[in-house]
C-alpha cells in the first residue's frame, strides 16, 4: 500500500512536469496518480471527486491539442505556423530550458510563417504571436489541472 501512495505523489509530480515537457500527458498522469489515491485511501476521496477530474483532464487535454492551432488560425497564421510553434518549442527546450520553450514557440511559428507559407515578417507576427498565445493558454490550463490534482493526491494521504 506504501508503495502506491508513492507512485501516485510521483505520478502527481511527473504530471506537472508533462505540462511543460511535450512527451508526458500531464493531466492524465496526475489523475491517475488521483486515482492510486482513491484504490489506497478510499474512505478520503470520493468518486465523484475522481470522475469530475477525469472529465477535467480529458478536456485540458483537448483543449491542449486544439488551442494553439485555433488561436494561430483566428489570428491569421496557417497550419505550418502551428506546427512550426510545435518544433520551436521542442527546439527551446533542448537548448535552453526553461525560457526556449516560451522563446521557441514564438520564433517556430514566425519562421514556419516566414519561410514555408511565404508571408513577409511583419505579417507573420500576429499569427506568430497567437500560436505563443495558445502555448500560453493550453500550458497553463494543464498547470492549473494538474497542480489542483496533485493537491488533492497529497491531501488525501
Amino acid at each position: 500500500m506504501i508503495i502506491l501512495k508513492i507512485i501516485a505523489v510521483i505520478l502527481g509530480i511527473a504530471g506537472l512536469v508533462g505540462c511543460v515537457l511535450p512527451v508526458l500527458p500531464g493531466p492524465p498522469l496526475s489523475w491517475v496518480g488521483m486515482l492510486l489515491v482513491f484504490l489506497t485511501h478510499p474512505e478520503g476521496m470520493t468518486s465523484g471527486l475522481l470522475i469530475a477530474w477525469l472529465v477535467v483532464a480529458v478536456v485540458v487535454t483537448i483543449v491542449d491539442y486544439l488551442a494553439p492551432s485555433w488561436i494561430t488560425t483566428k489570428t491569421g497564421g496557417s497550419k505550418a505556423a502551428g506546427r512550426g510553434s510545435f518544433v520551436g518549442l521542442i527546439v527551446g527546450l533542448l537548448f535552453f530550458p526553461p525560457w526556449g520553450m516560451i522563446v521557441g514557440s514564438f520564433l517556430g511559428a514566425l519562421l514556419a510563417e516566414v519561410f514555408v507559407s511565404g508571408r513577409d515578417v511583419v505579417d507573420s507576427v500576429k499569427p506568430a504571436f497567437g500560436s505563443f498565445l495558445g502555448f500560453l493558454l493550453s500550458t497553463g490550463l494543464k498547470l492549473t489541472a494538474s497542480g489542483v490534482m496533485l493537491f488533492y493526491i497529497i491531501k488525501f494521504l
